[in-house]
């Protein structure tokens, strides 16, 4: 038994170690990435001194569902991890393999992002995991997420079935000092045992179906017994259920205002523990339900007080008593409480009113590449009309001023289809799609295939910067090296784009501002789809070896570099004039193209 301070999606990869998972996939996305990356750093030897678990990035969370299905049809424990958009692109073979089911323990860790504070939606997995008939376990802690990823497997491989574990943001990145006990759980995998049944027909769904329903109002029962769904009984007819991170919450609040009254946890929201439901209901004249993103608890409970027809009133978010959106937090809950109780809160919980923060959007990095490629189609699209689809990266960062070069953002890949659309009803308009090297393989090639196969008239910007930068530097196809840190074959941007029929392809440095300038203005006049690759590496995996100054003589204070560039390592000098902030300057040269008067320079060594 070791005591570790881990975080909580570490605790989850731990958690999955000791289960005697052999096999993890996934696609980086925050708030879920570093757990496939801690089953790295934490993975157990064999005797021969070889790697105990299989772990790889897959090119899109699709993929890693089907390898993870294929892993576990073989008898493996499996886990499989993605934020929770990163589930809709998994949805198509999820929805199935709920229907096939497995043989192997398989866990689809899905991190939900309320806020949200990295994510496109605020979407619900306790609600996909409903629709897809699939049990989710909701951690309120890293503790619990260690506990219940354990869990999962058991009751995955129990029922053969595959069971979701969605932690929040505040759980995937808390921190918890753990006693984590040594060993894990070890097995040999059947193997793939050849049997209609892994192969999905509609009469087998119909038949597969009705045992699903079964199978799910069995787990019902059992989960009312479960350990992470508690009734605590308190003093009064008004009650609290609540789940995820917002019982923790709840709990300091509670604590903070010295009350004891009925708390109904809820850990596995579904199938939904009914009959633990029902002891609060019959002790209760009024529940407060306190849950983030949907009212999944709460419409259970509703569901159940119908049902039963009880006398008692149901609060949260379908009346407006807890909000509708976004991340809950202790002072958030309360003043929810405090409402809820008819009372006044302690003058020790009312935090005095504090300044607002100063706005500070997120930016580009100085000397990211990314500015360059943006900067140089901006210069050649002057005086004629364009649109820019930018996607999901970095490089969504374009769409701040002074670039202003990102009109559309939808999802992953979908700034390549996005200027198709747009260019069949505006035929006069030029359309540039801008895609990272990893969005790319994800889902960025078969939307060119069909830019190809439909003569679509549109630019393709790859940004090659030689890694998934915005969720930790991760390998993709185009780095040469697997999650595993082994060599692999690099996957030739150019290659696959020449492979599938585009024929106008230009490779250059977007730091090289006026050859970048010139293969957009080429480009932008070609028939049909064309492509160029602004390759330049992240900042990240590389150290400046010169650097720039600002001649305070030849600087005329026109402050065009500010102006066009909004790079964060250019500042005002005091006055009208630029300096470069040496501390964040990254050499990339930029600048200099920009300067009117040729004041940003070199740095001598003297």
């Amino acid at each position: 038994m070791k005591t570790r301070f881990v975080m909580g999606n570490e605790a989850i990869a731990l958690g999955a170690i000791a289960a005697g998972v052999q096999v993890v996939t996934g696609y980086p996305g925050t708030p879920s990435t570093e757990v496939l990356e801690n089953v790295v750093k934490h993975n157990p030897k064999k005797e021969d001194g070889t790697d105990a678990i299989y772990v790889e990035w897959s090119v899109n969370e699709k993929t890693a569902m089907e390898v993870g299905a294929g892993a576990a049809y073989a008898g493996a424990r499996v886990m499989v991890t993605m934020k929770q958009v990163g589930l809709n692109v998994a949805s198509d073979p999820l929805m199935s393999l709920a229907y096939v089911g497995v043989k192997g323990g398989m866990v689809i860790l899905v991190a939900d992002d309320p806020g949200p504070i990295s994510s496109q939606t605020e979407q619900d997995t306790r609600t996909f995991a409903m629709f897809s008939k699939l049990p989710v376990f909701d951690p309120a802690s890293p503790e619990e997420a260690y506990q219940m990823t354990k869990d999962a497997f058991e009751l995955s491989e129990k029922y053969r079935t595959p069971v979701l574990l969605r932690p929040t943001t505040r759980v995937c990145h808390g921190y918890a000092s753990m006693e984590i006990p040594e060993g894990r759980y070890e097995y040999t995998p059947e193997g793939f045992v050849k049997d209609p049944k892994w192969v999905i027909f509609p009469r087998l769904s119909y038949a597969a179906h009705k045992r699903i329903e079964e199978q799910n109002r069995t787990m019902t029962a059992e989960l009312s017994a479960y350990a992470g769904n508690t009734y605590k009984k308190g003093s009064g007819r008004k009650a609290i259920a609540a789940g995820g991170v917002s019982y923790a919450y709840t709990m300091e609040a509670l604590a903070l205002l010295g009350i004891d009254i009925p708390l109904l946890k809820i850990g596995t929201p579904f199938p939904f523990p009914n009959e633990l439901a029902e002891e609060l209901l019959n002790e209760a004249d009024e529940v407060l339900v306190l849950e983030e993103l949907d009212p999944v608890i709460e419409r259970a409970l509703v569901h159940l007080v119908g049902k039963k027809h009880l006398p008692v009133d149901i609060r949260g978010k379908e009346d407006g008593t807890a909000p509708s959106a976004g991340e809950n937090s202790v002072d958030g809950i309360l003043s929810i409480l405090a409402s809820y109780l008819g009372i006044d809160l302690p003058a020790g919980c009312v935090r005095e009113e504090t300044p607002a923060l100063p706005v500070r959007p997120p930016v580009l990095c100085a000397g990211c590449p990314h500015r360059a490629s943006f900067y140089a189609v901006k210069q050649a699209m002057k005086g004629r009309k364009a649109v820019f689809c930018g996607d999901i990266g970095c490089y969504t960062l374009g769409n701040a001023m002074p670039l202003d070069m990102t009109d559309t953002c939808l999802c992953m890949g979908a700034g390549i289809t996005v200027a198709q659309g747009i260019g069949r009803v505006e035929p006069d308009t030029v359309c540039f799609s801008f895609t990272g090297d990893s969005t790319f393989y994800h889902t960025g090639l078969p939307n060119l295939v069909n830019a190809v196969y439909n003569d679509a008239h549109m630019v393709a910007m790859i940004l090659d910067n030689s890694t998934t930068a915005m969720t930790g530097h991760q390998p993709n196809p185009n780095t040469g090296k697997t999650a595993m840190g082994e060599v692999a074959e690099k996957i030739d941007i150019e290659g696959a784009l020449r492979g599938i029929g585009i024929t106008h392809i230009a490779t250059v440095d977007p730091l090289d501002l006026e050859a970048a300038i010139a293969a957009v203005w080429s480009a932008a006049d070609q028939p049909g789809a064309s492509a160029i690759i602004f390759r330049s590496p992240c900042i990240a995996l590389f150290r400046p070896t010169k650097m720039y100054h600002v001649d305070s003589d030849a600087c005329i204070g026109c402050r065009k570099c500010l102006r066009e560039l909004g790079c964060p390592g250019l500042v005002k000098d005091g006055g009208k004039k630029v300096k470069i902030d040496t501390s964040l300057c990254y050499s990339c040269g930029l600048c200099t193209y920009v300067c009117p008067t040729g004041a940003i320079r070199v740095k001598e060594d003297k």
